[in-house]
């Protein structure tokens, strides 16, 4: 499609007024998008692209799954909202499917992913004064360094990123910051008896994807168990098949409970990316530290998001989404370690199910510009694809789960030629 005049006003338009009446808290790639459809989206001039960030990972079932586009308008037709001050029709069942699904006796229902994190926070520290015995006020929470589990106060407390600490002061107590994917600095952390929490990401994905050791998750379950300490795994990026797994911090056939978390965060693809929806998932003996008036949200729970999240639950299972993420993430790494090999600023590809990262080497190009994540990922941009960078020098590619194979040989296509541009 040519590009005329009027098109490409809308674009420099719509930038125009995000720049003049928006917050800039963010730094967009400069692109303009405008619908989308699978695995596709469309910019306002009607050039269409690969999704290779499908929102942070919201957007696992593909843009627009018309299973879910048929609930919503079902929904939206029938009931929306009701506040928790009354039961409603459908979150019984919500909660259900989610336990259900995922194996634990309770679920607190939220709308973004921070809000979860809050919620896990605040019921780790009153199961530790409860059920633990810690004494008023002293309860402490172990983190990991490099993690991000969102940006409000008390969470960027526990952050080590300065962009996410800097002039946000005073700070949030309670919280202790170890190495990731270190256990003998676990180990250490949970000798203090006021510990009530572990928690953590399966995979660091804002860090870059930064995976651990095959085993640190399951043997820091096991630590945290042995010293009566809470593991809560956030999946708000990791879970609902993004890993080839429902959950990438344990597998599917693990059902013993002395294996799994004691707590899951889930967000993000909870709603297909149609909603905000989120959860907290924690057995009886941990999330009964909940009573009437300690915790809630005025829309957690909506009719609306408990509908949207049943759906989406229910295409991640009917059309095989963590399988087809596990086959082909093995393929993608295995086509772009090629790209990795013949590329000396190529430092790494890394990953788990179609959740990966491509690691950058900076450099200068022969005309003295920088080289960078971001000016690669323009090219991509360019040629159709659509990605953005993380801590400058990494790629992070998460396409929707309903994405074919035929379609990611033709990204890796669109990759490699972007490469050689780039070079």
């Amino acid at each position: 499609m040519s590009i005329t005049r009027s098109t490409q006003g809308r674009t420099q338009q719509a930038i125009a007024l995000e720049e003049r009446y928006g917050a800039h808290n963010y730094h967009p790639l400069p692109v303009v998008l405008d619908s989308g459809k699978g695995v596709f989206v469309w910019d306002v001039e009607g050039k269409r692209y690969y999704d290779f960030l499908s929102a942070y990972s919201a957007v696992n079932q593909g843009h627009c799954h018309p299973r879910l586009v048929k609930a919503m308008q079902e929904q939206a037709e029938r009931m929306t909202l009701t506040s928790r001050a009354f039961y409603n029709s459908v979150l019984g069942e919500y909660a259900r499917v989610v336990c259900t699904t995922f194996g634990y006796g309770r679920m607190l229902p939220m709308n973004t992913g921070a809000e979860a994190v809050e919620t896990a926070l605040k019921m780790a520290r009153k199961w530790g004064y409860e059920r633990k015995g810690i004494a008023k006020d002293r309860a402490r929470i172990v983190v990991c360094e490099g993690n991000f589990h969102g940006r409000t106060i008390s969470i960027i407390s526990m952050s080590t990123d300065p962009d996410s600490q800097g002039g946000f002061g005073p700070f949030t107590p309670g919280f202790e910051v170890i190495p990731y994917d270190d256990l003998p600095a676990l180990e250490k952390a949970l000798d203090d008896p006021e510990v009530c929490a572990f928690l953590v990401e399966p995979i660091q994905g804002e860090r870059g994807v930064y995976t651990p050791a095959d085993d640190y998750i399951a043997r820091a379950i096991a630590l945290c168990k042995a010293r009566n300490v809470l593991f809560i795994a956030d999946e708000i990026q990791t879970g609902i098949a993004r890993t080839g797994r429902m959950l990438c911090s344990v597998p599917d056939d693990v059902t013993d409970p002395a294996k799994r978390p004691d707590a899951v965060i889930l967000a993000k693809a909870l709603s297909g990316g149609m909603y905000p929806v989120s959860a907290v998932l924690a057995d009886a003996s941990i999330m009964d530290v909940f009573t009437p008036g300690t915790h809630g949200s005025t829309y957690g729970g909506n009719p609306m998001g408990a509908r949207l999240a049943i759906e989406a639950l229910a295409i991640v299972q009917d059309e095989g989404l963590a399988a087809n993420a596990e086959r082909l993430g093995r393929v993608f790494r295995a086509e772009v370690q090629k790209l990795v090999d013949r590329y000396d600023f190529l430092t790494l590809v890394r990953g788990k199910g179609l959740l990966n990262a491509l690691v950058i080497e900076p450099r200068t190009g022969p005309d003295g510009t920088p080289r960078t994540a971001w000016e690669l990922c323009l090219l991509l941009r360019d040629n159709g694809l659509l990605a953005k960078p993380t801590h400058g020098d990494i790629i992070r590619f998460a396409p929707p789960l309903v994405i074919t194979e035929e379609q990611l040989m033709e990204c890796v296509r669109i990759i490699a030629l972007s490469l050689q541009q780039f070079d």
